[in-house]
């Protein structure tokens, strides 16, 4: 057993001696350390061996093992467990008190405008439509929200991934509701923006709060964005004394309506979409969303 490279290695001699059991113990103790790093001297020693005596029992074990190796079968999700899935993925916020709220809001809207007569319910509805998903965002995901929520986060589905499934879910059901209460509201006196005019302005301000969220978690990023809707919406209204419900019409039409406005809406997206996408690794880290 010698080479000029790292001292030595194993000759074919010594390999065929190894196998049938010939080599002295300490050289067999030498061949063993060495094969271990060494590929080229532990394909000689198997070569060896397979030319050797015992080379039909390696290939007949081989054989063996090789027919007893199969596909895994598929494995069937019971539906009552992929439904559990489901509804756990969907967020806290679809089994809490803001769903309530939602319905409310959207009742309330109609209660007001059939029942009391009200002028002003479709205006107020699309004052708080656009806050409606910022809110169910805030109680869908974090400790606060959620008693499952370490072991969530530290799921592969966690993080950004299973913030933006739970947003989905908030949106889903949040704009048809929303939209439907607007369409089925009467016309409002002074006409005001359409009962979609707030899908862009609402989407926007999501991920708006998402966006900051990732900075400064999502709780009080929902309360910063909602803060500044309202400030946006009820100072201007409040500002301009009597006639509240065409002064806030008004005010929403300059929101939705206006194109600059809709431009500026299409941006804001635009650009917490991005600043999602750049810090995406930032929300696996959060404690407080």
């Amino acid at each position: 057993m010698s080479g000029p490279d790292t001292g030595w290695h194993v000759t074919e001699g010594a390999a065929a001696r190894y196998v049938d059991g010939t080599l002295p113990e300490p050289d067999g103790w030498s061949v063993e350390r060495h094969v271990e790093s060494c590929a080229a001297c532990a394909v000689r020693v198997s070569g060896a061996a397979r030319a050797g005596a015992a080379g039909p029992v390696l290939a007949d074990v081989r054989a063996a093992l090789l027919a007893d190796v199969r596909a895994p079968e598929p494995v069937r999700v019971p539906a009552a467990r992929r439904l559990g899935r489901l509804w756990w993925s969907v967020g806290p916020a679809l089994r809490g008190p803001w769903l309530i709220a939602l319905f409310a809001v959207a009742a309330g809207a109609l209660g007001l405008g059939y029942g009391a007569g009200y002028a002003g319910a479709g205006p107020l509805l699309l004052a708080l439509a656009p806050v409606m998903p910022v809110a169910g965002v805030a109680v869908s995901y974090g400790r606060h929200a959620d008693p499952l929520h370490e072991i969530a986060a530290a799921s592969p589905s966690g993080g950004l991934r299973l913030v933006l499934v739970r947003t989905l879910a908030v949106l889903a059901v949040s704009l048809p509701v929303l939209t439907a209460a607007g369409l089925l509201l009467p016309a409002a006196h002074p006409p005001g923006p359409g009962p979609a005019a707030w899908l862009l302005p609402g989407l926007a301000l999501t991920l708006a709060a998402l966006a900051l969220g990732g900075w400064i978690g999502c709780r009080a990023a929902t309360c910063v964005v909602g803060a500044g809707w309202a400030a946006a919406v009820a100072l201007p209204t409040a500002a301009v004394p009597g006639a509240a419900t065409a002064r806030l019409a008004e005010q929403l039409s300059l929101c939705f309506d206006n194109p600059a406005a809709r431009t500026g809406w299409a941006a804001a997206l635009v650009v917490s979409a991005a600043l999602i996408a750049v810090r995406r690794s930032a929300y696996d880290r959060l404690e407080t969303m």
